[in-house]
């Protein structure tokens, strides 16, 4: 099963670029998604942004992450 996560780009630096998600940073490749710039949401997988979701999407996606985390508990 693969699983990609909604992230914020912070940065952009040609075709790599900082995100952070839960107050992480990492450094990804934007190689499959040229179009994506500071403050959009991507969708991370395997340290490569695959696609650019809307911000509504992503948040959403975010929230029910946290919901499980806390279910977990």
């Amino acid at each position: 099963m693969c699983l990609a996560v909604p992230v914020i780009i912070t940065k952009v630096e040609g075709k790599e670029g900082e995100v952070e998600i839960g107050g992480v940073s990492r450094r990804i490749s934007l190689w499959l998604t040229p179009e994506a710039k500071v403050g959009d949401y991507v969708l991370l997988h395997t340290g490569y942004a695959i696609s650019v979701l809307d911000q509504e999407e992503a948040e959403e996606t975010l929230k029910l992450f946290q919901e499980i985390a806390k279910s977990a508990k």
